[in-house]
This record gives C-alpha cells, structure tokens and sequence, in this order.
C-alpha cells in the first residue's frame, strides 16, 4: 500500500468527486460512493493492499 501522496492533481479528483455529488439526496451520494469504491478497489485489484486501505481509513475514522 502507498502511504505518500501519490496522485496526480488531487485537487481536481476532488473538484470532480464533489461536482458528481451536487444535487444528490444523501442516500444516492452514498450509493455514488459505494460504486466509485467497487470501480477503484477493482483497479487496484490486490486483495491484501484493499485490506490494507480498509485498515487504514478505518483507523482515520477513529479521529472524527
């Protein structure tokens, strides 16, 4: 798992990701979620790095 910043113009990743949310009701924003999560783990497809991203977003939770 990469653990340095990696990706190319976040800011626009970010820009986009919010612009794919505007107008939807929280339940089909999660829904959008759960899909670009499945598109993404896919690309990925390593099940030990997804278990790692999990891992570690899950101890980022713990901070909110």
């Amino acid at each position: 798992m990469k653990t340095t910043f990696h990706m190319q113009d976040g800011d626009g990743f970010y820009e986009q990701l919010l612009d794919a949310h505007e107008g939807l009701t929280k339940e089909q924003s999660d829904l959008l979620n759960a899909r670009l999560i499945i598109v993404l783990a896919n690309q990925v497809g390593d099940a030990k790095v997804l278990k790692e991203c999990i891992a570690t977003a899950k101890l980022g939770s713990d901070s909110n």
